[in-house]
Formats: structure tokens, sequence, C-alpha cells
């Protein structure tokens, strides 16, 4: 894959007030475990930068998307674009796209954090591989 084929994204910035007033309108259970993965997503690197893109917050290395989160009436979306090329021993991705997985999280039910973090975290590598090495 070529960087050319990258969801690259305007307009992203260190921090985008546009997702902190999207997680203050989507408080309570669902809002709380989407607030939790998009940090993760935040603390990957200091070259994150985020986007609010069609309606949800959404983690980048420049300009290049590698996650995001949404909140549906029942469950959170998390979303990785590069998703379909990552290893996923525990199982968590959903999805048969071309590239994008997401993890549904559904309150009490506890999913594998530590899997889960790890996924968030080979996203932003491989994103930063694929922008540095072309």
């Amino acid at each position: 894959m070529t960087t050319t084929e990258l969801f690259r994204l305007n307009g992203t910035v260190e921090r985008d007030p546009a997702i902190d007033r999207w997680m203050k309108e989507h408080a309570g259970e669902l809002g709380a475990i989407a607030q939790m993965w998009f940090e993760v997503m935040r603390k990957c690197g200091d070259e994150v930068r985020e986007v609010l893109h069609d309606g949800s917050p959404t983690a980048c290395l420049g300009d290049a998307a590698f996650g995001y989160v949404n909140v549906f009436t029942s469950h959170v979306t998390v979303g990785l674009f590069q998703g379909a090329s990552l290893a996923d021993p525990a199982r968590l991705l959903q999805g048969t796209g071309k590239y994008m997985r997401h993890v549904k999280l559904r309150p009490g039910a506890v999913p594998n954090q530590a899997a889960l973090s790890r996924l968030i975290i080979a996203a932003y590598s491989d994103i930063k591989t694929r922008i540095e090495h072309g």
C-alpha cells in the first residue's frame, strides 16, 4: 500500500474543541466508554492529531486517519482505518471491509482491554510505518 491510499483528512489539529463538545454531548455510560478509548488514541504519540469527521472523533497521524470512536444506541464502536491488516490474536475486530475493522463495546460487557489497547497502538504504529516508508 502506498501513502496515497491512506484515508487523509483536512483540518486535523492537536486538540479539536469540536471533539471536546462531542464528548460533553455524549455523557453517560456509552460516552465514558468512547472517551476512554479515544484517550488511548490521543496518547499514542506526540504527533497524534484529531478531527471530528462524519460525526465521529477521529485520531490521525498528521492528516492520515488511524482510528475513531462513535456512540450508538446500545454500543460504542472503536474503529481502525487499516484494521484489516493488523494482527488480532484476541479476535476482537469485526467487519469485512477491504481496510477498516471495528470493535463493538457494550456497557457491562468488559472487553479484553489489554488486547484492544494493543490494537490501537498497532494501528498507530502501522500508519506511522506506512507514512515513513510509503
